[in-house]
């Protein structure tokens, strides 16, 4: 659901009422990995606090599916006066990383070994929502990986990446 900021650009309305902080392990391993980022969406579970300190939000999931929303404002920018890189790269390793989430069974979890990413066109606050779209290439018993998209509202690609995740067992030890 989208309503408009005070300068009538597009904003998320999920953000209101929703929390943050950490999902416990033991909460987690109760969840399939769909039933968790399907509570980040509808906020019965928190978001984590780098979600409050960008104010992105985790906005769509099906399994291998995950949408991640952010509008860019002055507190993203670098020295330049662009949005800095981190916010795209951010959105893109939560967006890749929950969708190979989304595939998996209670007590399986995963973990980014790697991204890679381009940056296609500079962000601005000017830019206004943007989108980025994770979904699933390939998920095995130990490794998954995804593709990302960051879309601007008119669909021009801003930046895109891929990600290699390690799939484990969770154990009480996990964070």
């Amino acid at each position: 659901m989208w309503t408009q900021d005070t300068a009538g650009k597009p904003v998320s309305s999920r953000l209101v009422g929703k929390t943050y902080g950490v999902v416990s392990a033991d909460r987690q391993r109760e969840m399939s990995g769909l039933e968790l980022v399907q509570g980040l969406v509808y906020g019965t579970l928190p978001l984590n606090t780098m979600a409050k300190t960008l104010d992105y939000d985790v906005t769509e999931a099906a399994s291998g599916h995950v949408v991640v929303t952010a509008t860019p404002n002055n507190t993203h920018l670098n020295p330049f006066g662009t949005v800095h890189g981190g916010l795209a790269a951010t959105l893109l390793d939560s967006c890749m990383g929950l969708a190979v989430l989304s595939t998996l069974e209670k007590g399986v979890s995963q973990t980014t070994l790697e991204f890679k990413i381009s940056l296609m066109r500079p962000i601005t606050p000017e830019t206004g929502l943007i989108k980025a779209e994770g979904v699933v290439l390939s998920r095995g018993r130990r490794i998954g990986t995804a593709e990302g998209r960051v879309t601007d509202c008119r669909g021009r690609l801003l930046a895109h990446g891929t990600t290699t995740c390690l799939i484990f067992q969770s154990s009480s030890n996990s964070p």
